[in-house]
């Protein structure tokens, strides 16, 4: 019998995690053709997170758990359950059921029956998000179309059904800077996309503020488009050519009338322009060179405090 690991990532998801297993454990119901392995990758939660988790895992050999020494970040949840997978097959998705698992046979069917190598979730609307929120979330999407190579879909959620193969592909990126939105379309293979309308978390708060997601979008941006470095040498060789211009045109001008005296406001609105537009793009150079002097310290994704899982 085939085995699917489903893996979810947990940050203070005590109110949720209930509900949650209560409903994948009825999907596992529905599905008495695969064996099913639930592992909860634990992220530095400061509330009963891990005890749940525990309490299930005593009443239940199919839950596995895996506990970090602090808050690493939802990325390297990911990773750590996808390392510590050992299904054929194996899905990410939230405990706050806003990934409903009752797409799973569904997901499940497009892989085994229709020979596609990942099942993947799009939300087709909204609703019940903030507007503000909805509208930077598609600017995002249409801009990193735009910018970058890799296929990152409107409304993709990490709610997806892989393959081993697609596992094993994703760990051998085993970078420090990780935006698994775009490093699973980097991977290519043949994915079906499942769209299905916004789903409101079933209990507790969202950890993700306006701020973090649009450092967490940052992040994407520099992991996969070297659009911004090309923009600011653009924009320095516009500013080189448009001084050139300039001078000339002083010059010529200064011969022909004079040198009329000028007023400061005009310059110092230009050396405020000039002097924003090069602390912006090196703040550019700054944001790639510090990616660049993490990856290179060789940290590991996570730190596994403890587990329950004997074998990695």
């Amino acid at each position: 019998m085939e085995k699917l690991s489903a893996i979810v990532p947990c940050y203070n998801e005590q109110d949720a995690l209930p509900y949650f297993y209560k409903e994948i454990c009825s999907v596992a119901e529905s599905m008495p053709y695969v064996e099913f392995e639930i592992i909860f990758v634990n992220d530095g939660s400061t509330d009963r997170t891990l005890a749940i988790a525990k309490q299930f895992a005593e009443q239940d050999p199919r839950v596995k758990y895996v506990s970090f020494s602090r808050n690493f970040g939802k990325e390297a949840a990911i990773y750590a359950g996808l390392s510590y997978s050992k299904g054929d097959y194996a899905a990410i998705m939230d405990a706050d059921l806003q990934d409903p698992p009752s797409l799973l046979p569904q997901m499940y069917d497009a892989i085994t029956k229709e020979g596609y190598d990942s099942a993947a979730t799009r939300r087709v609307t909204r609703k019940g998000e903030p507007p503000i929120r909805s509208f930077f979330a598609r600017c995002f999407y249409k801009f990193m179309h735009k910018i970058s190579k890799t296929e990152i879909v409107d409304g993709a959620r990490d709610f997806r059904l892989m393959t081993r193969q697609f596992v094993n592909a994703l760990l051998e990126m085993g970078e420090y800077n990780r935006f698994s939105k775009g490093l699973f379309g980097w991977v290519g293979f043949e994915t079906k996309w499942i769209e299905f309308e916004n789903v409101e978390r079933v209990a507790g708060e969202t950890k993700w503020s306006f701020w973090k997601l649009l450092v967490y979008s940052i992040e994407g941006i520099v992991a996969f488009s070297t659009a911004p470095l090309a923009l600011a040498a653009f924009t320095g060789v516009i500013l080189c050519l448009a001084a050139f211009v300039m001078i000339c045109f002083i010059i010529i001008r200064t011969l022909i009338f004079g040198d009329p005296t000028s007023g400061w406001p005009s310059m110092v609105c230009i050396i405020f322009l000039l002097g924003g537009l090069q602390l912006f793009s090196i703040g550019i150079l700054g944001e790639y060179l510090a990616k660049t002097y993490l990856e290179t310290k060789k940290r590991p994704l996570f730190i596994c405090k403890e587990t329950n899982i004997e074998d990695k």
